[in-house]
């Protein structure tokens, strides 16, 4: 007698689609995404081609300057810096400092409270006072976005902690003030007054890089 043929037995793999799709959705609504935001900083407005670049002269003395090469080696007013966060308070000396005072910053001086008055250098080699303090910050082609961001943070970082000290609160705190709310705002004036962020980030030269 014949034996009858009967189908192999199977799973039926038309629910695994589902389940695979049920995990997709599942794992990219519960996954963080890392995103890049970038840097935030406001870069100055288009010059106009029918007008003659400023003619900017300022004493050396008044400029503070930053290099870093293609290698990430760092040097600070012609000297090599090895700890980039030596950095910060170095740039505080700087725009803390009255070498030659005149009648608006001795104005300055007495406006800040006694705890900054006890940082102020009085050195005539250096910044004649922190309206003329200019920070120059240079890269190159090469340098890695991760010691350009290093080097910039300790840059901020440095009149942060003086603007927060002028007002009474802290780097962080500053840097959370809401400008859309008036006593933050006020706050935010007050700091700053006569003591501009004056971090000049030149075009990176092309030694190291294509």
């Amino acid at each position: 007698m014949a034996r009858s043929k009967r189908g192999e037995a199977g799973v039926n793999s038309a629910p695994m689609a589902d389940i695979a799709f049920l995990l997709l959705i599942f794992f990219l609504v519960t996954t963080t995404i890392a995103t890049n935001k970038g840097l935030m900083l406001q870069l100055p407005p288009k010059p106009d081609p029918n007008q003659p670049p400023p003619d900017i002269n300022k004493n050396k003395r008044n400029i503070f300057t930053v290099l870093v090469n293609s290698q990430d080696r760092l040097l600070v007013e012609e000297q090599p810096l090895n700890d980039v966060t030596e950095l910060r308070s170095m740039v505080k000396d700087f725009v803390l400092n009255f070498g030659k005072p005149d009648a608006d910053s001795r104005a300055l001086y007495n406006s800040l409270p006694n705890s900054m008055k006890s940082q102020v250098l009085r050195d005539p080699n250096s910044s004649d006072h922190p309206g003329e303090a200019v920070v120059s910050f240079k890269t190159d082609r090469g340098t890695s976005y991760e010691m350009y961001t290093a080097v910039l943070d300790e840059l901020q970082g440095a009149y942060y902690e003086i603007y927060g000290d002028r007002v009474g609160i802290s780097a962080d705190e500053f840097r959370d003030l809401d400008r859309k709310n008036p006593e933050d705002l006020a706050k935010y004036e007050e700091a700053r007054e006569g003591i501009p962020m004056a971090i000049s980030i030149a075009e990176p030269s092309k030694v190291g890089g294509e």
